[in-house]
């Protein structure tokens, strides 16, 4: 195949050469030496083939290993907090943490207690220990201006998280 295509390359040289002697005053017999010697030499030789690379063998191991990117993963058996479905709830966890509002305190020192208002206007004694709000909010602390909870979210991967709010007294 590269041998026809080197006769076709030089069959349209020689044609080209034979116009440009023609047009320069140039006879048929110098074309055909010409031409003759061209058909005379040797074909260029090829070029050699490329190498082929060899590559590195990897062997795969972590068959039985989780995979990264499944999206069923599911949290069970990890540590850290979660819910107790078994607890019963309590009245103030009817509410979100929002429509709550803490209107002051009875007692002193550890025997504080908060006074908490709900939306249907019935005031609830709050001390540490309850559950308010609809996140599992556990109160950890009854303070004259505030009360500090934490309370219990999804991450998002099956698991929970701890995420700490306060109540402000309403002023």
């Amino acid at each position: 195949m590269r041998t026809s295509m080197l006769r076709r390359v030089t069959g349209a040289v020689a044609l080209l050469v034979a116009l440009s002697l023609t047009a320069c005053g140039g006879s048929r017999g110098d074309l055909e030496k010409w031409v003759a010697e061209v058909k005379a030499r040797p074909a260029p030789p090829l070029e050699p083939l490329p190498t082929i690379q060899q590559f590195e063998t990897f062997e795969y191991t972590a068959q039985d290993l989780r995979d990264p990117f499944d999206q069923t993963f599911s949290g069970e058996g990890a540590g850290g907090p979660r819910p107790d479905p078994a607890r019963p709830k309590q009245t103030l966890e009817m509410f979100s943490l929002d429509s709550l509002k803490m209107v002051g305190t009875l007692g002193s020192g550890k025997n504080l207690v908060a006074l908490v208002m709900a939306p249907d206007k019935v005031t609830y004694r709050v001390k540490p220990g309850d559950y308010m709000g609809q996140s599992d909010g556990r109160v950890t602390g009854v303070f004259e201006d505030r009360i500090e909870l934490v309370e219990l979210v999804p991450d998002g991967a099956g698991g929970w998280l701890e995420r700490p709010a306060k109540m402000a007294l309403d002023n």
